[in-house]
């Protein structure tokens, strides 16, 4: 199912939520996400071999693969970007993705495939033009790869917010946003220990939520999980993320002993 984030005839933004199909069970719930513009399209974090043909065939309804411009991936990670060569190899579109990354991802290709097509964004981000939008790669490091960027789609005043504000739920939940902060209280259970352990410390915490504070943001969208819209939620979350104690801020001697 394809959730329809924004549409206004001209500037649509997908979110497909459905396409990790693992029977076992054994893979993170993961959305990918379309922006189309006039006619030209961007994915931001496609995912990997798991969802590659789901998300073609869903995706053509709103526009053919042949007509992507971008890629953007807010990390390295294989959940985020693994079908890097399939994409490379179907299209003619090229990938954004932090610098610290630009000469790590071409190790999903095969040879000299991503050759040309990978542009590093440098640590301050940078805007990409799509038609009728700008998509702002936006700072995120440490939240939770040492290079790691969100993108603010100008136009729908969305925030693809990548591993910030994920929830751990399954599929079906996500198709209703968050959008008080009664229901975010109430769904923190499915993200704090996520944060916890993947968010790197409080201090780049802080630093984030005090950027977002300043943007102009209508939804905030992770790459896993339930999305927030709305003010109240939003900001909901961000009271509560500027003061979580997680990652290195939690750790002593006792997680780094031998146990031999």
């Amino acid at each position: 199912m394809a959730i329809e984030l924004y549409n206004d005839g001209k500037h649509v933004c997908i979110m497909f939520n459905d396409l990790v199909k693992d029977a076992t069970d054994h893979a993170v719930q993961a959305n990918q996400f379309l922006v189309v513009s006039d006619g030209e399209g961007a994915l931001i974090d496609p995912s990997g071999h798991l969802t590659y043909n789901s998300l073609v065939l869903s995706m053509h309804r709103y526009l053919p693969k042949q007509q992507l411009k971008y890629l953007f991936a807010s990390h390295q990670d294989p959940d985020i970007i693994g079908a890097l060569d399939k994409w490379l190899f179907s299209t003619e579109c090229k990938l954004y993705v932090s610098k610290l990354w630009s000469r790590f991802v071409p190790h999903f290709c095969n040879l000299n495939r991503a050759e040309g097509r990978i542009i590093g964004i440098p640590d301050e981000g940078m805007p990409v033009h799509l038609r009728d939008t700008t998509i702002h790669a936006v700072p995120a490091h440490f939240l939770h790869a040492e290079g790691n960027f969100q993108f603010y789609d100008t136009k729908s005043k969305i925030l693809f917010s990548g591993d910030v504000g994920a929830s751990m739920v399954d599929e079906h939940e996500i198709e209703k946003p968050i959008e008080t902060k009664e229901e975010f209280l109430a769904s923190l259970h499915t993200m704090s220990g996520f944060h916890k352990r993947y968010m790197v410390s409080n201090k780049v915490c802080r630093y984030w939520a005090a950027m977002v504070r300043e943007m102009d943001v209508e939804m905030l969208v992770p790459q896993h999980g339930r999305y927030f819209k709305g003010r109240e939620a939003i900001h909901a979350f961000l009271d509560w993320i500027e003061n979580l104690q997680c990652g290195i801020d939690l750790f002593t001697q006792e997680h780094y002993r031998y146990r031999g």
